[in-house]
């Protein structure tokens, strides 16, 4: 028997192809997002020590790729180019040199780099150059030429490891326009992300034969701003209803998430969002199998990982240094003194010394008759003495210009009543929260405890008003007058000073709320200024040499038998607490 059944196995395995075998194959993703500059354990704008940072990544990285090899596939998911000192040095005042962004990704031997918002608003001839310089393709499928209708960059990417093929498809949050001014993105579109995944995907699916289709998505989960044509943040939209994608790692909104979603067809689908800075990263470990070189089994499991407390790389510290050591110097040059402390914290209670001295340049660089600004750092603050360059990227965060624009005084009014409506609470009872607060977002980074986004929460100067808390929504702000004294006129047209992201309809106060058309706004410019904002601020101060900050006092809100108890209570709550 024992040789009629040796004999019978002999023949099946002499008539019949060789016997499938299956076959395990493990990939590490890493991914990074809204970086903003954060290279550096080493916060050049509080000049101090930080957690995180691209050289934690890299220490992180390089131990995985000890154990993983080729097989470990790390990928940047834009937001690179804006927030530290580190990049607005690289970008603007020594562009001629290697952009230390690129310097970075390419040291870390990136292997797919996307583009975020704040990469666009550098301007064409930034990141045109820095993409030139990357040594990884750039993708994004959604950014489309217009003259050729065609994708700008790259849309997606195939990587093989071990016979496996995985596709990374890129986008971006399409709502670029409502931010940032056309002459940043000249000559392209950004299309919506649903309808351009669900186009890729089939592609991906259908030409590519991926066994793994990832998303590489610079949009937040859901919510932003949605129109008739798109939705800013569309992540949880196109992993539940675009069928095909395996994993997806996304950012924009830098709040930390991980969720596990059923698209569709009911496939599980994980989406990573490792937030900003570099404190995290989001890692995810696909379990694969094959037979006879086809898929035959997933098992996809993914964290976000704090990197605060890893080690540094050495090596990228040494290859960084000269980028290091240069934006120290220019960081650390004095600009003047200032003769009291000013707080961005203020900002949110009434006239501050902070927003007022924005506004009192706006006005100046303009010749404006009102001015608009807001809190764009929920807790800054320029201590009494010395100024130096660094504590310019405290009193301006951002690299927008200045717009001036005509308004009607009614547009000022419900402009102004849109965004105290985000902003503050409609009391019942002195008890009440004077702040409009959630719980929800107390570690979000960008609401810090509110329920809106601060850096939308725009007050005036040029009028003098009072916000009434106890009012509905659209009935807060009553204007009493110009600050010069003349009446304050519905009808009337002004001119208004305001910064280049809420002159394009960044925040939407002056379409929804002002009730603009977003086709209109352009031709309501009436001047914009040559340089960024902070290249004015920073002038002034080196003009003045002594700034002696100034209060306006034009605003308040009433009453205040109610708003003064309430007032100091969300100011502990908020700021006492947040330490």
């Amino acid at each position: 028997m024992r040789k009629l059944a040796a004999t019978a196995l002999a023949i099946i395995c002499a008539t019949n192809p060789i016997m499938a075998e299956n076959k395990d194959v493990t990939i590490r993703m890493v991914a990074t997002s809204d970086v903003h500059g954060s290279f550096f354990p080493y916060d050049f704008i509080e000049r101090k020590p930080m957690g995180g940072s691209l050289t934690r990544v890299s220490s992180y990285v390089k131990e995985l790729r000890k154990q993983y090899g080729k097989n470990l596939i790390l990928l940047e998911n834009g937001d690179i180019l804006q927030g530290q000192p580190t990049c607005y040095y690289s970008n603007y005042v020594k562009p001629e040199l290697p952009n230390a962004a690129a310097m970075a990704v390419n040291y870390m031997g990136y292997d797919v780099q996307t583009i975020g918002n704040h990469d666009v608003e550098t301007g064409h001839a930034v990141y045109d150059k820095w993409i030139g310089e990357l040594k990884c393709p750039t993708i994004g499928a959604n950014v489309i030429d217009t003259k050729t209708g065609e994708p700008y960059l790259t849309p997606y990417i195939i990587l093989e490891r071990e016979g496996v093929r995985i596709a990374i498809l890129g986008m971006i949050t399409p709502a670029i326009p409502y931010w940032l001014s056309e002459s940043l993105w000249s000559g392209l579109r950004f299309d919506d992300m649903t309808s351009c995944a669900r186009k890729w995907v089939r592609h991906i699916k259908e030409v590519e034969k991926a066994d793994v289709v990832v998303g590489l998505f610079h949009s937040g989960w859901n919510g932003g701003i949605s129109t008739l044509h798109y939705n800013e943040d569309a992540v949880e939209a196109v992993a539940t209803t675009v069928d095909g994608f395996d994993v997806i790692f996304f950012g924009h909104d830098h709040n930390k998430r991980k969720a596990l979603v059923k698209s569709a067809s009911g496939n599980d689908v994980l989406c990573l969002d490792p937030s900003c800075n570099a404190m995290y990263v989001a890692d995810a470990t696909l379990k694969l199998t094959l037979a006879d070189g086809k898929m035959v089994g997933k098992k996809i499991e993914g964290n976000i990982v704090s990197v605060v407390d890893r080690a540094e790389d050495n090596d990228f510290n040494t290859y960084m240094q000269s980028v290091r050591d240069s934006v120290d110097n220019y960081v650390n040059r004095k600009l003047g003194t200032i003769t009291k402390t000013i707080k961005t914290s203020d900002s949110f209670f009434g006239c501050s010394e902070f927003n007022d001295f924005i506004h009192e340049v706006q006005l100046s660089v303009t010749g404006a008759d009102i001015s608009f600004t807001a809190p764009l750092t929920f807790d800054a603050k320029i201590e009494k003495g010395d100024i130096y360059m660094s504590d310019m990227f405290k009193l301006y965060r951002y690299e927008n210009d200045i717009y001036m624009m005509k308004m009607r005084g009614k547009e000022i009014r419900k402009h102004l009543e849109m965004s105290y409506n985000q902003w503050v609470n409609t009391m019942t009872s002195p008890d009440d929260h004077i702040m409009l607060l959630s719980d929800s977002t107390q570690y979000d980074k960008q609401k810090c405890g509110f329920k809106n986004l601060t850096f939308n929460f725009d007050c005036a100067a040029g009028i003098d008003y009072e916000v009434d808390v106890t009012k509905p929504d659209g009935q807060k702000v009553r204007i009493l007058r110009m600050s010069n004294g003349e009446p304050f006129v519905e009808d009337k047209w002004y001119r208004v000073a305001m910064n280049s992201y809420r002159s394009n309809g960044g925040g939407e106060l002056l379409t929804r709320g002002a009730g603009i058309p977003a086709s209109e706004l352009e031709s309501r410019i009436m001047w914009r200024s040559e340089r960024d904002q902070r290249y004015y601020l920073t002038k002034e101060i080196e003009r003045r040499q002594v700034v002696t900050p100034k209060l306006f006092n034009n605003w308040k809100f009433v009453p205040e038998e109610w708003t003064k108890a309430a007032i100091e209570r969300d100011r502990k709550l908020l700021f006492e607490e947040s330490r």
